[in-house]
């Protein structure tokens, strides 16, 4: 019993002998297309011998060798190799990957890695199935890399016995379940931390703002109360607690500081300060109710870094950018109202040369950092381009301006202009030059301009006066515009719809009476002062 139980197990195979298994290997690893294609009959019938049975890796290797047969022939074209190649290689990923899925889904990737598969062979499957078809290039490369790994782990290994294709293993399996159960734990773990963490950063943010009021109320009703007390021997406890607590996780400290109730106030934390927004409600430049400001004062002020300045505008524009899809003028105001104070206080455009050292004082009392900071401009800017708003010409205006390199004035000039047309504001720092007044139309303001712009020039004869007291009251006669209108067209492809349509039942870019046909709006001649 002993001697039968130490004996090696038998497998049947599909090829006569070792020395059968010798050509067909060598054969399919060779340069010459014929060789190969005989290789590939032979496996061909030990398919038909195996009938279902046959191993995951001979059956790869014939597919992609069969792909690098006809690539050689020539009889293919780029697409169809494209799409030959990516099957191949799809098979290969799925089919080797199979059996170690374990009773829960895994990641390919992280299979791939167990079984010594390159990462980029699975992002190559990935783009053949979801994405973009990857170069003719790459599906060379990948087809070799997978010849030479199946070479390497199942070929080189039946040459010392029967077929014993570790990689199918199902320990592996088992071994991934024990993986995944205490990656689990360790992710339940961190999640009860970062809840810890986040319960400990709302209490001493509402215990600070509690000092705070506390220390408003104690203020006698005679004395100006915008002028906040110093800090109590509490509070000065208090800051350097939260001030640890930035040290170990400033992003989440940030992340609570930003919800409502913190930097966002409600509306009954700003009647019990007595703030005034009407002379600071400017949703086009916002800024922040003096007294708002230096009740978090001494916090920001004590958090003040580099590292802390640029990860809170960071996340404010973040922020900002999941309210364009909301109506959240509120928490739109106070979000870019904080941006807008911290670059101020960055900003050495106004020089102040005839103030005294107590308005002087007074001036960096409400400045949340002195020295001048080292910005990122250019991330700054393009998170302000991401995230648009009514204040997002003002908050791009404050960036330009502060920008350690700036942009040539054209290119500021045009940015402004397109973020006032994008927002449907008009900038008030923005003054296009006559040059500017050349540019091509694009809404219907620019139009009413231009068409002021040639009625003063085609019509000399009328005095100065009767132009101004035209325009100031705007009586014009509906039919006489769209005759000057008409008439600016004139010539041109373009022409004025006087119908009365109505246009919300027609998507954008399509016109009544407009044909299926997608170059019947196509024009030969056409200038850019003619784009409507």
């Amino acid at each position: 019993m002993k001697k039968r139980s130490s004996e090696k197990k038998r497998h049947v195979v599909a090829w006569v002998n070792k020395a059968e298994w010798d050509q067909v290997l060598e054969y399919l690893y060779s340069k010459d297309s014929a060789l190969q294609r005989f290789a590939l009959q032979r496996i061909s019938a030990w398919k038909c011998r195996y009938a279902n049975s046959c191993p995951v890796a001979v059956d790869c290797t014939a597919d992609l060798v069969r792909c690098q047969v006809l690539d050689r022939s020539g009889q293919l074209d780029g697409g169809d190799l494209v799409l030959l190649y990516g099957a191949a290689l799809v098979r290969f990923v799925n089919l080797i990957t199979e059996r170690q899925q374990g009773r829960t889904a895994r990641p390919l990737r992280r299979l791939a890695g167990n079984l010594n598969i390159p990462e980029w062979v699975v992002d190559l499957r990935h783009d053949f199935t979801h994405r973009k078809l990857p170069t003719l290039k790459w599906c060379r490369k990948g087809c070799t890399v997978v010849l030479e790994w199946l070479q390497h782990e199942y070929w080189s290994r039946q040459l010392g016995g029967g077929p014993n294709e570790d990689w199918e293993s199902q320990s592996d399996g088992e071994d991934d379940e024990e993986i995944d159960l205490k990656r689990q734990d360790d992710e339940l773990i961190a999640k009860q931390k970062e809840m810890e963490a986040y319960k400990n950063a709302r209490e001493l943010l509402i215990s600070f703002e509690k000092e705070q009021y506390q220390a408003f109320d104690g203020l006698p009703e005679d004395k100006d109360k915008n002028l906040w007390p110093a800090p109590f021997a509490d509070m000065s406890w208090l800051l350097g607690e939260i001030k640890q607590f930035a040290l170990e996780s400033s992003d989440l400290l940030i992340d609570v500081l930003l919800e409502d109730g913190f930097l966002v106030p409600t509306v009954e934390q700003l009647e019990t300060l007595g703030c005034d927004t009407s002379a600071s409600s400017s949703p086009t430049e916002p800024r922040l109710p003096q007294k708002f400001l230096r009740f978090w004062m001494p916090l920001l002020k004590m958090l003040n870094s580099p590292p802390f300045v640029h990860l809170l505008l960071e996340k404010l524009f973040v922020e900002l950018k999941l309210l364009t899809k909301e109506q959240n003028n509120h928490r739109a105001f106070y979000l870019s109202a904080w941006i807008s104070e911290v670059i101020l206080c960055n900003s050495n455009k106004f020089e102040y040369h005839y103030e005294t050292k107590g308005q002087k004082k007074a001036r960096m009392k409400d400045r949340i950092f002195v020295n001048r900071i080292q910005l990122r401009w250019q991330q700054l800017l393009s998170a302000c381009l991401d995230a648009p708003c009514n204040s997002t010409p003002h908050l791009v205006q404050l960036i330009l301006d502060d920008m350690e390199h700036p942009l040539p004035l054209e290119t500021r000039q045009r940015l402004l202009q397109l973020c006032s047309i994008y927002t449907q504001n008009t900038h008030s720092n923005f003054d296009p030059s006559p040059e500017q007044k050349q540019q091509p139309i694009y809404t219907l303001e620019s139009l009413h301009e231009k068409l002021q712009h040639s009625r003063r020039h085609s019509h000399p004869w009328h005095s100065r006066a009767d132009t101004e007291r035209s325009e100031s009251s705007q009586e014009y006669n509906w039919s006489d515009v769209q005759a000057e209108k008409a008439k600016l067209l004139r010539g041109s492809p373009w022409q004025v719809c006087v119908d009365k349509v109505l246009w919300k039942n027609y998507p954008l870019g399509k016109v009544p009476g407009q044909s299926d046909d997608p170059s019947c709006l196509m024009v030969e001649n056409y200038s850019s002062n003619d784009c409507l």
